[in-house]
């Protein structure tokens, strides 16, 4: 069996003594464009690849994406079609996602950004504390994270609503489903949590009349993709006070601007795409199991291009 590994800003020596436990016997090796001309891999396990190295592997039986979002991948001019492209569902960072949330929820539930503004005025407040039905979370998107994420909220004693294309069902969580309940979904949600993929269905839905619609003293929590969320949009509501506070994770372009406004912001929280890092080990695990799946013969989830996830 031939890997040939690729992971934009990663440290292929990080990943080696996983890769060599888990694939023991595989040859793995590193993307270079020096490779010998008759090496063939047979999986691609990548992060943000070139295309050239598509161009150059002709003969995958898999291309196994090593993190959750794919969009950037299909985007690839040259992506061989045909080939299975494969995803991480959840491989650990469901873990790190609800803690980025839960910290979210309680920087503006329990008032932390109240005290930090107070502190800057050397003032001594303290703030009555709300009980947490009045914080209902809504989580867009309901897949392997967001309905992880879902259910640990509702165990923590929030009121938890999760909105998806397709019907999920999670204990202790009110389900929404298509585009005929969003309105239904957002009414009754203060705390507004993106987690859905980005792909021409999901681009820009969270604009202004979605955000007017939430409750009062609303929160946006953002760690899906930052194309999901209408910039502009949600400056404004920010600005003008309609929402309480964002905690914003990821944006339509990364490393975010210098010049947004969004930096001198006292009512968000920005952080640098670090919500949910992936797991060597999980990752690699993953991979082993659909590599084996291939093996035998067996069906795969694989990643619908169409829709993008």
């Amino acid at each position: 069996m031939k890997v040939v590994f690729y992971a934009r800003g990663e440290d292929f020596s990080d990943w080696l003594p996983s890769v060599t436990e888990l694939l023991p016997g595989a040859d793995c090796r590193l993307w270079s464009e020096t490779e010998m001309p008759d090496w063939q891999a047979d999986y691609a396990l990548v992060w943000q690849p070139p295309q050239a190295l598509f161009e150059r592997h002709t003969q995958l039986k898999a291309i196994i994406n090593l993190g959750a979002g794919v969009d950037k991948l299909l985007a690839l001019p040259g992506l061989p079609e045909g080939v299975p492209v494969l995803k991480l569902r959840d491989a650990g960072m469901a873990t790190w996602m609800t803690d980025y949330v839960r910290y979210g929820l309680l920087h503006f539930s329990r008032d932390f950004d109240a005290y930090q503004r107070q502190q800057r005025r050397s003032v001594w407040q303290p703030e009555k504390i709300d009980a947490r039905s009045n914080w209902p979370v809504g989580i867009l998107g309901m897949g392997a994270i967001g309905s992880q994420v879902a259910r640990r909220l509702s165990d923590d004693g929030y009121i938890v609503r999760g909105w998806s294309r397709t019907e999920k069902v999670v204990a202790g969580v009110e389900s929404f489903t298509g585009q005929d309940a969003l309105s239904a979904f957002l009414r009754g949600t203060r705390v507004l949590v993106n987690l859905l993929p980005s792909s021409p269905h999901t681009q820009g839905l969270v604009n202004g009349p979605v955000l007017e619609q939430l409750l009062p003293e609303a929160v946006v929590i953002n760690v899906g993709r930052g194309e999901v969320v209408d910039s502009p949009a949600l400056i404004d509501s920010l600005r003008k006070q309609r929402l309480r506070g964002a905690m914003l994770d990821v944006f339509e372009y990364e490393p975010l601007s210098q010049d947004s406004p969004l930096w001198s912001m006292d009512n968000v929280i920005i952080t640098p795409h670090i919500a949910a890092p992936t797991s060597i080990r999980d990752a690699i695990e993953q991979a082993k199991e659909y590599i084996h799946a291939i093996g035998l013969g067996l069906p795969v989830k694989a990643v619908d291009r169409t829709l993008g996830y």
